[in-house]
């Protein structure tokens, strides 16, 4: 386990999960926010389950995150997921926000970057999630650029995820996570995933073919400690499965204009738009959605199973 964990009654880590890093054993963290702010209820409730399920059949110990009533929990229990499920005064937190929540008793669900930041203090090394935050259409004028970018560079996480959400700048936020030495890896494809679509027209600059190789990449590279940046493992839902190009298009539009109509802005703009294209697609968002988080929940199981045997075998990062 970490040495940097705080005082217990800051952070609790969960016995399971406990008992799995203390093993040696594989471990995925699990944001919150998808559950209380990115599905419907009672749909999240049951999803939450399926989630931490995938994680246990890639062989790895699911850690779900949440800061509740001012203490940062590591992982979550049956009663604990129901509260941020349903709780309405669940607020969003990222990592600006952790302290102050703690500091103020508060509750919240975890974005990419709180969650990326708490797992590293915890000792865990890969994290799993629907879709990156990234660079917002018109940054150049709003400045709005998502906090999860600048977390990965600096904390040694590996994130699986199926891209950004196709909603915001590709090319801006991949331009970014190159200007700030992220490696991002394509699984078993050339072409980086706009979330609800398999290709977002951009390309990865590296690709892998299996949980081990990419397993491979953050083992060597925290061998050779080169660098702080977590690592981006980009995970397209298969092309028969993403959501119909032309819904996409159209739901992308209609759903900017209602922003702007509504003056909506900041961390309010993802959970907004997520409402909107499940509300207006006829389930196929979210239908796209569940499935592409419980791929990645399952892929990044395979992965931190594969870090931990790798780890702890001591065996050299590149075969002969």
């Amino acid at each position: 386990m970490s040495a940097h964990l705080p005082p217990s009654e800051l952070v609790v880590v969960h016995e399971d999960v406990r008992d799995a890093l203390d093993a040696g054993v594989g471990v995925v963290a699990l944001e919150s926010t998808i559950l209380a702010h990115g599905l419907p209820h009672p749909d999240n409730v049951e999803i939450a389950g399926q989630i931490e399920d995938a994680v246990r059949a890639g062989g790895s110990v699911p850690a779900t995150i949440a800061v509740l009533d001012g203490t940062v929990h590591v992982g979550l229990g049956a009663t604990q997921v129901e509260r941020v499920c349903t709780d309405p005064e669940i607020a969003k937190l990222s990592v600006r926000d952790v302290g102050v929540a703690a500091a103020l008793g508060r509750s919240g669900a975890t974005t990419v970057a709180s969650t990326s930041a708490l797992a590293h203090l915890a000792g865990i090394r890969v994290f799993a999630t629907g879709g990156l935050g990234g660079v917002h259409r018109g940054a150049s004028e709003t400045f709005d650029v998502s906090a999860d970018l600048g977390v990965i560079a600096s904390t040694p996480v590996l994130v699986v995820c199926a891209g950004v959400k196709s909603i915001l700048d590709v090319a801006g936020t991949l331009e970014t996570l190159e200007t700030l030495s992220v490696p991002v890896l394509g699984y078993r494809t050339d072409a980086f995933p706009g979330f609800y679509l398999s290709d977002s027209g951009h390309s990865v600059p590296w690709r892998v073919e299996s949980a081990e190789e990419a397993a491979r990449v953050v083992v060597t590279r925290d061998r050779l400690g080169t660098d702080s940046a977590g690592v981006v493992l980009a995970n397209p839902l298969p092309a028969d499965r993403q959501v119909d190009r032309q819904l996409h298009d159209r739901l992308v539009a209609e759903g900017l204009a209602l922003l702007e109509r509504e003056g909506v802005h900041g961390k309010d703009v993802t959970p907004r738009l997520l409402e909107f294209f499940h509300d207006s697609s006829g389930g196929e968002s979210l239908r796209a959605n569940v499935e592409l988080v419980l791929a990645n929940a399952r892929l990044a199981g395979e992965v931190a199973a594969e870090v931990a045997r790798r780890s702890a075998s001591g065996e050299l990062a590149r075969q002969a």
